[in-house]
């Protein structure tokens, strides 16, 4: 705020207050304070946000704003001021860490202020906790002092005050901004009786008072009682603790004790935090999330107390707020992942399920129980058992798979007109290929013969006998179904991001990684020899993983050169067949696009006239075969005559994909699949992964390139490997010329479109079509004679 107040003059300073979905909203209040009510008055907006935020979605949103409002701007309309509060430095290199340590100029300027304070204040401002530790220089010292008054407290009863105080403690030091209503305060204490008559809250609060503040947020609202200093909150805890009031007591009694039957949505909100809020891993792993598995509180409570305290305390607030999910869900996953009870872990999924059961991501924990009771099963259980506690956990992964499906639905529709971007949850679809992977595992140790029948090699009811138990009969719909679906969830996984990624954070690895392997043991290590030709052949690309157009696009991640040619020969041999589609023939090409980026030569045949022979796919592929179309017909450097169709080869492109994907991928960001590089025919086109590994320097790193803020395009040996394509910025559209053709293209930052103008960029083409990314204006030079 201080930085706020010391730009007022020269900027337009905001900081926002609502909620951080309504983009939309938000970006007509910044386009607003820009103009100033005047498209004459322009000045830079500077925004303050307190709290994480997907900047994508709320620079798309001002552009559209500004283009709507047909503002010309030459200046920044906004500058993004984002303040997170963590107890850890973050992992984005972007990020400024403000760090617990004073400057030498910082020192003098305190230590002037200090006598300021003392001169206006007097003893009274040897009580300026927060002023004090920054003077400090946040001295645990000075801490230790200030929270000395907590060495008398004693190991017997504690009085209400002393209790309201460790309540207020454990609050502000897990939820900061946290604070608890004066009138709450002292509902609580009216019950001391040896605090009789009109006493303020301060005086009842000796002597802790001083650690105490009671402040206003606006003359309309009441009283707000919170702890001097976080660092302040955080010592005292752990001075109670060692007391004997532990943190799982105050807890405890905080929720059973001061909290009423019916609380305020902000003390619910406070709570909620305290018990379910997970904070980002303080080193960075990357298991099932960024998030640590619980939040700080409980995470404190089973390392320094014990597991079933935890449980004790999420228990409690479970029961007390009967109607909220969050409570039930996290004791869910504390009872499967750190006691192992999975019995317990189950009932309380189902309750969580039972107060929400609309909601996927609350769905979710009720399959994560059963799978996690199916990989903790020991090697000697009877595949019986393996097999219905995996049908317990698939039942439930697809039931939440069916409620995100609904989810999503439902945002395209109520959505649209608050532009909130929700995205798909695809946790049940992973989750289902997880219990298929273990059970896989599982099965085929006790018995290699499950090897042939998870891989549909054999029919299980003629190997029975071999397998031991006749009575297994009664689970064969589900195994005979469960190739099918592993290769339809593979296919969704591997379409779905190779073709986009997440806005929000990155996506995970393993991911990709572990479907990739679920399916491999699914489809199997062999060709059946009673196949015929072309099945063998379909077999061999699955093995491959080779078997979609989003499969061969992804190839240079995972297979080696002579990988590559082998899938171009089998999807030439398929497309040369009697009953060949036009997918097959699509496939072939891109499979020689991707070994041409594997600097192996291969002709320069044009394949545009073949592709136009061919019957436009069903409307499942038709946006690779628009894309294809797309590429074969760009136009080279040299290129003489315009191409006439161009502008309704990227329509067709940008329809197909509308059909297709619009809808999935919605809240997610189109991951660029080629690039135009010089050369001519197939040659010309440069794979995303070729641009990464020259970019890395490291073939072996993970492909996670954040494409949208380009800082890839400054890396000369990129450049180098890329084609600049004049164009032209005009009406808040971009335009990429070839002689006598002008196109429009999509632009990968909308911030490069306010100003018009001459412009060159690169051309990358997503599932969707032509991308302008990074844009550079162009300055042009004029001779004067």
């Amino acid at each position: 705020m201080q930085v706020l107040w010391d730009m007022r003059k020269t900027l337009r300073c905001a900081a926002l207050m609502g909620s951080p979905l309504e983009c939309t909203k938000i970006a007509k209040e910044v386009v607003h304070l820009f103009t100033g009510g005047s498209k004459d008055d322009l000045n830079t907006v500077l925004l303050l946000i307190n709290e994480e935020f997907t900047l994508e979605h709320l620079q798309d949103s001002i552009m559209a704003e500004i283009e709507e409002q047909q503002i010309d701007v030459d200046i920044p309309v906004v500058i993004l001021f984002i303040c997170v509060r963590s107890d850890h430095a973050g992992h984005d290199t972007d990020c400024v860490i403000l760090k617990r340590t004073l400057s030498d100029t910082e020192k003098e300027e305190l230590n002037t202020k200090k006598e300021e304070l003392r001169r206006k204040y007097g003893a009274k401002a040897s009580q300026f906790h927060g002023f004090n530790i920054l003077h400090s220089n946040f001295s645990r010292d000075y801490i230790q002092e200030a929270c000395a008054v907590l060495n008398t407290v004693g190991r017997k009863k504690k009085p209400l005050k002393t209790q309201l105080f460790s309540f207020l403690s454990l609050l502000n030091a897990y939820v900061p901004g946290s604070y608890l209503l004066e009138s709450d305060c002292l509902d609580f204490l009216r019950h001391d009786n040896s605090l009789e008559g009109d006493i303020s809250l301060v005086t009842r609060m000796q002597p802790f008072s001083h650690l105490i503040i009671s402040f206003q947020h606006h003359k309309r609202y009441e009283n707000r009682i919170r702890m001097a200093h976080p660092m302040i909150a955080k010592h005292c805890t752990e001075l109670l603790a060692i007391a004997g009031v532990p943190r799982s007591d105050t807890a405890r009694n905080f929720l059973l004790r001061f909290c009423p039957d019916e609380v305020s949505p902000c003390l619910l909100g406070f709570i909620k935090d305290l018990l379910t809020k997970r904070e980002h891993k303080k080193d960075g792993s990357i298991e099932d999330s960024d998030l640590e598995k619980f939040s700080t509180l409980i995470l404190h409570i089973n390392e320094i107390e014990d597991k079933n305290q935890s449980a004790s305390v999420l228990k409690v607030a479970s029961k007390k707020f009967d109607k909220n999910s969050l409570f039930p869900q996290a004791l869910a996953r504390l009872c499967y992942g750190e006691l192992e009870d999975f019995k317990e872990a189950e009932f309380w999924a189902k309750e969580a399920i039972k107060r929400d059961p609309k909601k996927s991501v609350i769905a979710d924990t009720l399959g994560q129980v059963h799978k996690n009771h199916l990989r903790n099963k020991k090697l000697s259980i009877e595949p019986r058992e393996l097999l219905q506690l995996a049908q317990k956990a698939i039942e439930a992964f697809e039931h939440e798979e069916k409620l995100a499906e609904e989810e999503h639905r439902k945002s395209l529709t109520e959505d649209e007109k608050s532009k909130v971007m929700w995205g798909l949850n695809t946790r049940g679809q992973f989750g289902f290929l997880q219990v298929c992977n273990i059970l896989f595992e599982l099965l085929v140790i006790q018995n290699e013969t499950w090897k042939d029948v998870l891989t549909k090699n054999v029919q299980m009811g003629s190997v029975l006998e071999s397998l031991g138990d006749k009575q297994l009969v009664r689970f064969r719909d589900l195994i005979e179904n469960l190739r099918e679906k592993v290769e339809k969830k593979m296919e969704f996984f591997d379409t779905f991001l190779t073709y986009s990624q997440s806005v929000l954070r990155k996506d995970k690895a393993y991911v990709s990684r572990e479907a990739s392997a679920c399916y491999k043991k699914y489809v199997g290590d062999s060709v059946p020899e009673h196949n015929d030709r072309l099945q063998q052949t379909f077999q061999k690309l699955k093995q491959k993983l080779a078997i979609t157009s989003a499969g061969v696009l992804s190839c240079l991640d995972r297979t080696c050169t002579s990988h590559i040619e082998y899938i171009i020969e089998w999807w030439r041999e398929i497309s040369q067949g009697k009953n060949s589609t036009t997918d097959a023939f699509v496939n072939f090409i891109l499979a020689k696009i991707m070994l041409s980026n594997k600097n192996k030569a291969i002709s320069s045949y044009d394949y545009k006239h073949d592709l136009k022979l061919r019957k436009p796919p069903s409307s499942v592929t038709q946006a690779e075969y628009h894309l294809l179309s797309l590429l074969l017909s760009w136009p080279t450097n040299d290129e003489d005559k315009p191409v006439p169709d161009l502008y309704q080869l990227i329509k067709s492109a940008s329809h197909a994909y509308e059909r297709e994907y619009k809808a999935m991928y919605r809240s997610r960001y189109l991951r660029p699949l080629f690039f135009l590089g010089p050369g001519v025919s197939l040659n010309r086109f440069v794979h995303r992964r070729v641009l990464e590994i020259l970019w890395t320097k490291d073939a072996l790193q993970e492909s996670n390139t954040n494409w949208k803020n380009e800082s890839i395009f400054r890396d000369s040996i990129v450049e180098e490997r890329l084609l600049k394509v004049e164009g032209v910025v005009r009406n808040y559209r971009v335009y990429a010329r070839f002689r006598d053709t002008e196109v429009e293209v999509d632009a990968n930052r909308r911030d490069c479109l306010c100003r018009s103008g001459h412009v060159s960029f690169y051309i990358g083409f997503t599932i969707k079509g032509p991308v302008a990314f990074s844009i550079r204006r162009r300055e042009l030079v004029t001779k004067v004679i």
